[in-house]
């Protein structure tokens, strides 16, 4: 080849490579640019979620206040007996809650699950009022949860008196007296008196043939005479107006209690003659302890999301509980992962491939939701191990991070705000919502609370508060008192049991 043919050569090569360094440098411009308009999408994409779940999920005040004269609507059509209502109403014949004067041995049993409790007090009266506490938990067999009635109940009473066996000298009953219970039976239950009531069905995992529309303080009291266990029941109670039992032992200011952990529940203190129902002598106390169930509420003024429609549809009791699967702990998480969920559907938030975990309905729970929410540290990584162990995505970015932190924010907060909305339902019916016009005092008011959401969830009980004094304003609100009451349903169970006993001096 001759030396210009070379020469040639060489820049017809130079200039291909020249052309290929200019291609692969608008190539990768392109490819930056198109990287860059997607991540730009699909960061409008987010927001654009996000927006629309911050707009269905809002509760504002006015909302909120139009929410709690819903439910006082209905709290007076359920006093009315109407048949049309959501709200049961259920009158739990409990017209003396306890005082501290109650004195004696007193017993209690607990049956609400796949566990029951049995606790013993000693009562000394006002000044030493619980003297002594003791009590037990026992798990139930699985195959008596869809047995028969009679071996639920014959296990129950043999694990009764093996617990009575046991009582120490600590303990005393009086001479010639009959041991006495207080039976917390948390299902649903046609309430007779005081101390009966038939089952209306079972819930909770159990299908137990045989004692649907039988008193299920009959067969607890014959169950323990099989045992030859002397005792007598005194009172048949749910776990709500235990803890309200409990809540006014403790103080007597308590004027309801409200449950709020895997479901929830409230029941107050009402005037006799505002039950239009009640068909009986008025009391001579004057009240009675409603039961308001007000998990089932409905209205067209909660605001249902796409989210809270899809997972009541997919729910085993379509179109019930609806205010239930709105704030209480069973809910909460899966809420938040139906919102994920669409986020990594419709804006590839975990990347181009939808976790297959969180396809799973339930596979998020509240208290991992409360825990990613009250994840304090710089990298939110204690948020960042519960994506990785729940939802299978093993490194999330910051931003992944934050996102489902606000999401469980506008969750929990939503439910909180609703929470609170119904407490101020119930203290708008009794007149404790305003400060007095004549200008006395206002009555100082307190709520007992139960259940692991109240109790754990610190976010979700600060708002729920922190709303209660947005609702009452103020000076209202400074005589308001929420207080923590644990074990209402196994304490105040006994203490009903004292205050309805058959010796009715308590002593």
């Amino acid at each position: 080849m001759g030396k210009a043919a070379a020469v040639g050569t060489a820049v017809v090569v130079c200039a291909a490579v020249g052309t290929a360094v200019v291609l692969g440098r608008r190539r990768r411009r392109r490819d930056a640019e198109l990287a860059g308009a997607a991540e730009t999408e699909r960061k409008r994409k987010v927001g654009d979620v996000i927006e629309e779940v911050e707009r269905t999920l809002s509760t504002p005040t006015a909302l909120l206040r139009g929410i709690s004269d819903a439910l006082v609507t209905e709290m007076e059509r359920g006093l009315r007996g109407d048949i049309h209502c959501q709200l049961k109403m259920l009158i739990s014949y409990v017209d003396n809650l306890p005082t501290g004067d109650e004195h004696g041995l007193f017993y209690a049993l607990d049956l609400g699950g796949t566990n029951f409790r049995v606790l013993r007090v000693q009562l000394g009266g006002r000044e030493k009022r619980v003297v002594k506490q003791e009590s037990k938990e026992v798990s139930i067999p699985p195959h008596l949860m869809v047995g028969t009635s009679m071996e639920l109940f014959d296990f129950i009473a043999a694990a009764l008196a093996e617990f009575v066996d046991t009582e120490g000298g600590q303990f005393h009953l009086p001479e010639g007296r009959q041991r006495e219970l207080g039976f917390t039976f948390s299902f649903p239950v046609n309430q007779l008196s005081i101390s009966s009531g038939t089952l209306i069905k079972w819930t909770k995992g159990f299908s137990i043939s045989g004692t649907v529309g039988e008193d299920v303080v009959s067969e607890l009291s014959k169950a323990m005479e099989r045992q030859g266990l002397d005792m007598k029941v005194s009172a048949l109670v749910n776990d709500t107006v235990g803890t309200l039992a409990g809540g006014r032992y403790l103080d007597n200011d308590v004027v309801a209690a409200v449950i709020l952990g895997t479901g929830t529940n409230a029941a107050y203190v009402e005037h006799a003659n505002a039950i239009p129902k009640w068909t009986g002598l008025l009391p001579k106390s004057g009240n009675m302890v409603i039961n308001t169930e007000w998990g089932s509420f409905k209205s067209d003024k909660l605001p249902l999301s796409e989210y809270d429609k899809a997972m009541d549809f997919e729910s085993l009791n379509p179109g019930e509980q609806i205010y239930e699967k709105m704030i209480s702990g069973m809910y909460l998480g899966e809420i938040v992962r139906r919102i994920l969920l669409k986020l990594a559907h419709d804006a590839a938030l975990f990347g181009d491939v939808v976790p297959p975990k969180l396809e799973q309905p339930f596979v998020l729970r509240t208290p991992d939701m409360s825990a990613m929410h009250h994840d304090a540290s710089h990298d939110l990584k204690v948020l960042g191990t519960k994506l990785k162990d729940i939802v299978g995505v093993a490194d999330t970015s910051l931003e992944v991070r934050y996102i489902t932190r606000h999401i469980c924010d506008i969750v929990a907060e939503r439910g909180a705000r609703l929470a609170a909305a119904g407490i101020y339902g119930i203290l708008k019916k009794l007149g404790r919502d305003k400060v007095p016009t004549d200008g006395s005092p206002m009555p100082r008011t307190v709520i007992a609370l139960d259940g692991g959401l109240y109790e754990h969830y610190r976010k979700f009980s600060s708002c729920l508060e922190a709303t209660l004094t947005d609702l009452l304003g103020d000076e209202a609100a400074s005589s308001l008192v929420a207080k923590l009451a644990n074990d209402g349903s196994g304490i105040g169970a006994s203490l009903l049991a004292a205050s309805h006993s058959q010796y009715q001096d308590n002593s």
